[in-house]
């Protein structure tokens, strides 16, 4: 006794540690302001892959030639004011949720500072080609490359950097002006951060111009070629992602939610790829990234976490337990559209230990499959960002723009996640039928 005492004794303070842990990893203030940033711009994404989608499948299905041209007029004009700059758009959002969580009173003049910096920081000169074809140099334009899905990360980085000095800058008490209590709130709120606007602008600025003229570069490009691309292509790689969506999927065993990891560290890059896929697609190009958020959704997240609508069935078929079967038929209408918390608290997958191998393993085993299927052309890579919520099988034919092999993919993962979680199923059964006698024997005895 005092040994399964001081074990469980342990058991305990490890949960409780490892809780902590990531109850602080989940709150930090920076990847939290990033995940309500990418959350609040959600929205913007899922539309531009919607209007790539018509533009590039359903409207070449029914129009041709200048028509065809006119009616892609809509998809281009949405895709420039969604993807092709949202780079500026999540510069103003992390500036904006990171004064938020700072507690700053002004939220709205950190976006405008975090906007305003990104495009300081870009280079007064672009170059272009002529109609013969050779390089020059043009001032005064801010190209899309420099504004969209490539100017992501460099966005991410200058508006929470700006962000944390305005604030810094502006709790300054002798740098606020104050015009008294008669005047319009919004013209009070502007003119109390008048000066630190000025000198968080000219700091940036005065960095601009060092970087230019010493280097002839800029921060957006230095922020791309060095943090960007090397930090994107080891965690959205094959086995990065891989390992680091099963440490999210892991977190559910000790009831804490998966975006603890996924939503704060790997999805922001995954959905960067996204971005880029669908720019690519709908410029006719070369699709750049295999991994990204649509293909793990699509294939990682069947039915919720853990691929859980496997699960269901694989209930549904061998299942003896009537707790279990019970919580089946209950779960399996949200399952559809991949909302799985009753499934997660109610089968149980929280500290149910018999379960969490098929529950990491499924989706591991899902992107693995996705990423050999795209790799050797068996199907088209994952183009659109689609509604979490979409029920498989669809989910698939629309996150490939309409490629029907992504579907029988889709439906073989299906089918190994249901054989995978059969064993466990019923070795879970068995714990639950061995629980009950103990129970029942305790009764007796009382």
């Amino acid at each position: 006794n005092r040994k399964g005492n001081f074990m469980d004794n342990n058991k305990r303070k490890f949960v409780d540690k490892f809780t902590m842990f990531a109850a602080k990893l989940g709150n930090e203030i920076h990847l939290r302001s990033l995940r309500d940033a990418f959350a609040t711009m959600m929205p913007l994404y899922i539309l531009a892959g919607l209007a790539v989608l018509l533009n590039n499948t359903v409207f070449t299905w029914i129009f041709s030639g200048d028509t065809l041209a006119n009616v892609q007029y809509w998809g281009t004009v949405i895709a420039n004011g969604t993807l092709n700059v949202s780079g500026l758009l999540i510069a103003a959002m992390a500036g904006y949720y990171m004064a938020q969580n700072r507690d700053f009173k002004n939220p709205l003049s950190a976006a405008l500072v975090s906007m305003a910096t990104l495009v300081v920081m870009m280079p007064n000169t672009v170059n272009v080609q002529d109609v013969n074809g050779n390089l020059v140099d043009v001032a005064g334009v801010l190209p899309f490359a420099n504004l969209g899905t490539g100017a992501m990360f460099a966005g991410i980085i200058i508006g929470l950097l700006s962000t944390e000095v305005f604030v810094k800058v502006s709790s300054i008490k002798k740098l606020q002006v104050n015009l008294g209590d008669n005047i319009p709130p919004a013209v009070g709120s502007s003119f109390n951060v008048l000066i630190p606007v000025i000198i968080v602008m000219s700091l940036f600025a005065i960095v601009s111009a060092l970087l230019f003229n010493i280097t002839g570069m800029n921060l957006i490009n230095l922020i791309t070629t060095f943090i960007q691309e090397p930090l994107r292509h080891i965690s959205t790689g094959l086995w990065g992602c891989i390992i680091l969506y099963s440490l999210g999927n892991m977190l559910w065993f000790f009831g804490i939610h998966q975006s603890v990891i996924y939503s704060s560290i790997l999805e922001p890059l995954l959905i960067i790829n996204i971005t880029e896929n669908i720019a690519a697609f709908n410029a006719g190009q070369e699709i750049p990234n295999i991994i990204n958020v649509s293909q793990v959704a699509t294939f990682g997240l069947i039915g919720g976490s853990g691929s859980t609508i496997c699960l269901l069935i694989a209930t549904f078929i061998i299942g003896r337990s009537l707790v279990t079967k019970n919580v089946a038929k209950l779960a399996i209408a949200p399952g559809i559209f991949n909302i799985n918390e009753p499934v997660i608290f109610g089968y149980p997958i929280v500290y149910n230990i018999s379960l969490i191998i098929p529950f990491v393993l499924v989706p591991a085993m899902g992107i693995f499959i996705s990423y050999m299927a795209t790799v050797t052309g068996f199907m088209d890579p994952c183009v659109v960002q689609i509604p979490w919520t979409t029920p498989p099988l669809l989910s698939a034919f629309l996150a490939t723009a309409g490629d029907y092999r992504a579907v029988i993919v889709q439906a073989v993962i299906i089918i190994l996640g249901i054989l995978i979680y059969i064993p466990f199923v019923r070795i879970n059964d068995k714990v639950l039928a061995k629980q009950a006698e103990l129970e029942n024997s305790k009764m007796q005895e009382e």
